[in-house]
């Protein structure tokens, strides 16, 4: 079975993504919500560099990073003082994967703003990104040094401590997170995927605390219905996966793995096979989908359709060992297989 196609936060943009709810935006004009008013106001004056960096945030709130990237520039070409849009830059380059001139803008942010700890956590991240821990675990502690009550500061702390086998460290270090604000969703979802790994009940806890905050989470909710389904909590495992199909009734991995409850745990073959049927609709490459579902044919002694369910799961993936048995195993049972 597919372990979660879902991740607590990636590497990339922890701070960005996976923050308490600070905001780190430079001050913008108000009113404004088109690209054709904020274009007017440009015209209007073009030499104030706040207008820019407000299209350069519109400009990212549709992922158009090229063009932000030019506003981002110009607004800095005017005024070069701000920390704030040099970290935005970076944020920007970051996303491009471009880690030379995001440690560039971040490092530029620390000069401008000695008293910030916002750059020194991006460096941090950086040095993370690039498993450098010793060195990004010495950015977390600057920034510790200039502010001990900074919730991201001790996630990212971790996060490092994670990345580096430390999983105690880590834990504490998450938990201190959550302390400082009870709110911190990633905190949260980091804590559950430690603790399931240790096969420790807390984890649900830690689970339904990032669903109290974020109820229509679909990684929230993964997560809590995949620690269920490895731990013999099939109801909860099944009630998880079917809040996820109300919220994305397009997720295919939802409707793979109730599938695969009603196959493997309880046997109920007819009901198994609607759920893949479901998940193959939503993603039709879905190997393991055909594949669970000729399992549902082969029991239930359908061989034809069996047959082709297994067939089409090898063609999506010729190295899927377990469909190329069942083929031998139909052929065993003398289907003809072509």
């Amino acid at each position: 079975m597919a372990r979660s196609i879902f991740q607590s936060c990636i590497l990339l943009f922890v701070l960005a993504s996976c923050n308490s709810g600070q905001g780190s935006g430079p001050e913008l004009p108000s009113g404004p919500v088109t690209l054709a008013e904020i274009d007017r106001r440009i015209m209007e004056d073009p030499s104030d560099p706040s207008r820019f960096a407000q299209r350069a945030r519109f400009h990212e709130s549709r992922d158009s990073v090229r063009a932000a990237l030019k506003d981002w520039a110009r607004a800095i070409q005017l005024d070069s003082t701000s920390a704030i849009w040099h970290i935005a830059m970076g944020d920007l380059y970051y996303r491009r994967i471009d880690l030379i001139k995001a440690e560039g803008e971040f490092t530029k942010a620390v000069r401008l703003a000695p008293d910030s700890t916002e750059a020194r956590l991006k460096l941090a991240e950086l040095r993370l990104v690039k498993r450098e821990y010793a060195e990004a675990m010495r950015w977390v502690n600057d920034a510790l040094r200039l502010d001990d009550q900074d919730p991201k500061a001790y996630f990212l702390k971790g996060w490092i401590h994670r990345e580096a086998g430390d999983t105690a460290l880590a834990i504490s270090s998450y938990r201190t997170a959550v302390e400082r604000d009870p709110a911190f969703y990633n905190a949260y979802i980091a804590l559950g995927l430690i603790m399931a790994e240790r096969h420790d009940p807390l984890a649900m806890q830690y689970y339904n605390s990032a669903i109290d905050l974020r109820p229509e989470s679909v990684e929230a909710w993964y997560d809590r219905g995949m620690y269920a389904q490895e731990h013999g909590q099939d109801s909860v495992a099944l009630a998880s996966y079917d809040r996820i199909k109300a919220i994305d009734p397009k997720n295919a991995t939802a409707w793979y793995n109730s599938g695969y409850i009603l196959l493997e745990h309880q046997h109920r073959t007819k009901e198994a096979r609607a759920e893949f049927s479901r998940a193959i609709t939503e993603l039709p490459t879905y190997a393991q989908a055909y594949y669970n579902r000729g399992l549902t044919f082969e029991l239930e002694g359908a061989l034809d359709s069996a047959l082709l369910d297994f067939q089409r799961s090898l063609a999506l993936a010729p190295d899927f060992d377990l469909a190329a048995e069942a083929l031998g195993r139909l052929q065993e049972k003398g289907v003809k297989v072509r």
